[in-house]
């Protein structure tokens, strides 16, 4: 990949500017902690006027600017840029280099200060400081811009989530309240069960988010011990056991009594809840669920597989991105946050881990996790580790 620059060079001196254009358009600096390398071309201009206009129409990277120019000076010109918040990155020369000269540009917005004469290695040292200066700064706009971006629709999807269930709560004790079905109060059981329905689904979205703030912030201290997955495992089962009672659901559990692992209680217990929730939430009548965990040298192996709704090869491949849900017509009246299995793959990356999913549509789901017994313990330094920086994997969350 290479960037082009275009580099306005203002001097009245003819010599100055066909030397600088001569050294720059031939020059190539690269730049392999960016991965780039970075050419220029050049545009000359001998007054401060028509540099002014080349600026505005032209909209140059650098500009390199004589101090002493007839007319308008070199710093009056600077001034002129820095009160209309103009974004080109400034380098004054001048052959009457001080102190007080330097001062005065850096403070009126100028980037460096080169002082004639110059050898063509002065300059180009100093347009290489610049590009890499112009690169970090576009890098930090598009960050900027890609946050403001990911903010925007958290807020969106997070309005849209919450308006749905809120509106339908508020519609049904609006008949109440008015007792539009009369005095009977049997009459609104049904809307009052449907209220908790609609209640239940965003307590859980707000514990989701909850889950992946603390995952992502960083802020929350991980406290590292020794994990007995069979425990932990038998108690989530029970959590469920009245879900998968209401629907007649089978759960079956295949470990050793005892498999340990060292890990954060708080995180292994979402991996192991999202995923027994969801085999059970996306399962049929009569269905089963088998949950089986094993270990080798180096991983503790959790697999979960259910005999539900199952997904097409299309879904499967958008797992796991925040709050999108695969909706279809056997989803269409589940409950979900969106969040469920983008925090679980988080936490897995964490572990230095791997999550597959292997399903057929209308037959079932297996979610496999691989989590590294001993990973790296938080308390061995001060919190900085490659694995605690999350990556989003691609695609939605039926979660």
């Amino acid at each position: 990949m290479a960037e082009l620059f275009k580099v306005l060079v203002v001097d009245d001196e003819a010599g100055m500017r066909s030397g600088i254009a001569r050294v720059l358009n031939e020059c190539v600096i690269s730049l392999p902690e960016m991965k780039t390398e970075v050419r220029f071309t050049t545009v000359e201009a001998d007054n401060a006027e028509q540099g002014l206009e080349i600026i505005e129409t032209q909209k140059p990277d650098v500009l390199l600017l004589d101090h002493k120019l007839p007319g308008m000076t070199g710093l009056e010109l600077l001034i002129k840029l820095t009160e209309k918040k103009v974004d080109v990155l400034t380098i004054m020369m001048t052959a009457y280099a001080s102190l007080e000269t330097a001062v005065e540009a850096t403070r009126n917005g100028a980037y460096d200060f080169l002082a004639k004469p110059f050898s063509p290695a002065e300059l180009k040292n100093l347009i290489r400081k610049a590009s890499v200066r112009i690169l970090y700064k576009r890098q930090a706009q598009s960050l900027a811009e890609e946050k403001k971006k990911v903010r925007f629709e958290f807020i969106s999807i997070l309005a849209h989530e919450l308006k749905s269930p809120l509106a339908a709560i508020q519609g049904y004790l609006n008949i109440v309240s008015e007792k539009i079905l009369g005095n009977d109060l049997a009459a609104y059981d049904s809307m009052i069960e449907r209220s908790v329905i609609r209640l239940e689904g965003m307590k859980k979205l707000i514990f989701d988010l909850l889950d992946m703030t603390r995952i992502e912030s960083e802020q929350r201290k991980r406290e590292f011990t020794n994990i007995n997955l069979a425990e932990h495992t038998k108690k989530a089962i029970e959590g469920f056991a009245l879900a998968a009672k209401e629907h007649n659901i089978t759960v079956n559990f295949d470990c050793p009594d005892t498999i340990e692992m060292k890990g954060d209680v708080l995180e292994v217990d979402i991996i192991l809840n999202n995923l027994i929730s969801n085999a059970i939430k996306y399962n049929k009548e009569n269905g089963k669920v088998d949950i089986n965990i094993g270990s080798d040298d180096k991983y503790v192996i959790i697999k979960v597989s259910d005999t539900g709704i199952g997904m097409k090869e299309d879904e499967t491949k958008k797992l796991f991105k925040d709050f999108v849900r695969i909706k279809n017509d056997q989803t269409r009246n589940i409950l979900g946050s969106g969040l469920g299995l983008s925090t679980v793959n988080k936490l897995v990356q964490m572990y230095d881990g791997k999550i597959d999913v292997l399903s057929e549509f209308s037959k079932g789901s297996t979610f496999t996790v691989a989590l590294l017994k001993n990973p790296h313990n938080p308390k061995d330094d001060s919190g900085t580790h490659p694995n605690n920086i999350l990556v989003n994997a691609e695609g939605s969350n039926r979660a």
